[in-house]
């Protein structure tokens, strides 16, 4: 049936018409021609051949009005039903790649519930993989060729990944993420694609002049008959970010264990924010050592954290948790204030050092932060040594160098931390001011049984004295280690031949019999 007549207006005029059709039929029953001839007859002095002839033009008028009225009524239906038809697309469909969105995928897996209660159509009947791909870099490239740019990456990414498979099976669900849902694939034909649609994107994209590269993580699961297609695409998802966590430009399937992952995490989360909340995170303290005098010369502050049930969580893996989900802030706070109340306590020419995350260098606030639990310890800020990694600076290179400023105009020092792991060492030590490089320990570790990283190390050591900048290394477990460092001429040292990390409670002890140990020699 036409659109018209599921209409209301249709349904009226079929309802007029049918009424009319029964009323003539009526008539020329019961002969209402013949008494309406008479009629006209007998009263045609009083002009009702008149009437009857306007009664005709009325009705003839009336029945090309309602034509016209039909006809309008219809186009704007037609109208409207178009108008529907583009804001339906424009609601289910990225206006920037033109691709299906989330909102179209939920729209596909209720179409696949339906599927399933009714009867498995063919496409559903063949087994379903779906893929989900991110983008690695994104935001960096984002940095360097502007938003505009950004966005003509997308589109071409978009074109891509539609290249590879059909375009009504692709869905762009925000950001640089996408997904792809693909029928009757073979495991082979599945891990196959995922190395195309990683070599699709990667290839260089040619924009405003710029040769950008970006890479791709991708994870992907199959789809078991009577499951839910979304929990399908959340096992995807989670293999996604088990592969972006192993580097860029990895694929994986879901494995059961990632689950397990996932919701270790969930729980390590939920942990974090009460130990945040109640303080259980404490600094613990390492000892620097000055290696022309052999004495403390400052200790640095390591988060600790030991959960209710006495295990001890690595700081890398809650360090990292307080980055993602927002908790470093109140986390840096927490403990900075602490170490600074707790440095009172030592000589006053014992410095504190304190590291900075490069999450930490994006928040404008940094700097008031840091002064803020110097000022309410009442600790001097000559007193206090900033570690920033290099890692750290390459985010945004001209707030970093208004941080730095800032801290160093306020008497704070700056150490460069893990220094030769990062990006442009040289370039680092060019454009910002140190008081401290701090030699990575994967070189200490290595660099006595191995030439080319002792040419390394001393070629740092060298750099360190031309520029007038301390220098301290890192990782010394062993006295060779040591005495070659002193040979070299290096500042300081920190590792656990020197000394572990310890309680603030356990300093004075250990400060007092190292003083025991000088003085004996």
């Amino acid at each position: 049936m036409p659109v018209f007549f599921r209409s209301r207006a249709g349904r009226q005029w079929l309802s007029l018409m049918a009424l009319g059709a029964a009323l003539w039929v009526v008539g020329a029953v019961l002969q209402f021609g013949d008494l309406l001839a008479l009629f006209v007859q007998q009263f045609d002095s009083y002009g009702a051949d008149k009437l009857v002839l306007a009664l005709a033009v009325a009705g003839t008028m009336s029945f090309v009005y309602s034509v016209l009225r039909i006809t309008d009524l219809r186009k704007e239906m037609d109208l409207r039903a178009k108008a529907e038809a583009k804001a339906d697309w424009t609601a289910t469909h990225d206006h920037l790649t033109k691709l299906p969105n989330r909102y179209a995928f939920e729209r596909a897996v209720l179409l696949h519930r339906r599927a399933q209660i009714d009867a498995y159509s063919d496409e559903w009947e063949r087994n379903v993989s779906i893929f989900c791909v991110d983008l690695d870099g994104f935001k960096k490239v984002n940095d360097l060729i502007g938003h505009n740019g950004g966005d003509a990456l997308l589109v071409e990414v978009s074109k891509r990944i539609c290249a590879i498979g059909s375009a009504d099976s692709v869905y762009r669900f925000g950001g640089d993420e996408f997904i792809i849902v693909a029928t009757g694939l073979s495991s082979q034909h599945e891990e196959r694609l995922s190395r195309l649609l990683i070599q699709a994107v990667t290839r260089p994209i040619h924009i405003n002049g710029f040769a950008v590269e970006v890479g791709a993580s991708v994870g992907y699961d199959r789809w078991q008959q009577g499951e839910r297609l979304e929990d399908t695409a959340h096992r995807a998802d989670l293999a996604m970010y088990e592969a972006k966590s192993r580097g860029p430009n990895n694929y994986l399937a879901f494995e059961a264990s990632m689950r397990d992952k996932v919701a270790l995490r969930a729980s390590l989360e939920a942990k974090l924010r009460v130990a945040i909340k109640n303080k259980a995170i404490r600094p613990f303290y390492q000892p620097l050592i000055d290696l022309k005098t052999d004495e403390v010369c400052g200790f640095e502050a390591l988060a600790r954290w030991t959960d209710d049930e006495g295990n001890s969580i690595p700081p890398a893996v809650f360090i990292g948790i307080a980055e993602e989900t927002g908790l470093i802030t109140v986390l840096f706070e927490d403990l900075l204030s602490q170490a600074c109340n707790d440095a009172l306590d030592w000589d006053d020419h014992i410095t504190l050092s304190f590291n900075v995350s490069p999450v930490q260098m994006e928040d404008r606030l940094l700097t008031a932060r840091i002064f803020k639990a110097l000022t309410v310890n009442n600790l001097p800020a000559h007193r206090l040594e900033i570690e920033i990694t290099e890692n750290a600076l390459i985010q945004d290179p001209a707030s970093a160098a208004a941080v730095l400023d800032e801290l160093h105009d306020a008497g704070v020092q700056i150490a460069l931390d893990d220094f030769g792991t990062g990006y442009s060492s040289l370039s680092q030590l060019a454009s910002y001011r140190f008081d401290k490089i701090k030699i990575d320990k994967s070189f200490i570790a290595t660099y006595r049984d191995d030439e080319r990283q002792e040419k390394i190390v001393r070629a740092m050591l060298a750099l360190g004295v031309s520029l007038n900048i301390k220098t301290t290394a890192e990782g010394i477990e062993e006295p060779r280690q040591l005495n070659h460092l002193l040979e070299l001429g290096c500042d300081v040292g920190q590792g656990y031949f020197l000394g572990r990390p310890m309680p603030a409670a356990d300093i004075s002890a250990f400060l007092s019999q190292r003083n025991a140990t000088l003085a004996a020699e």
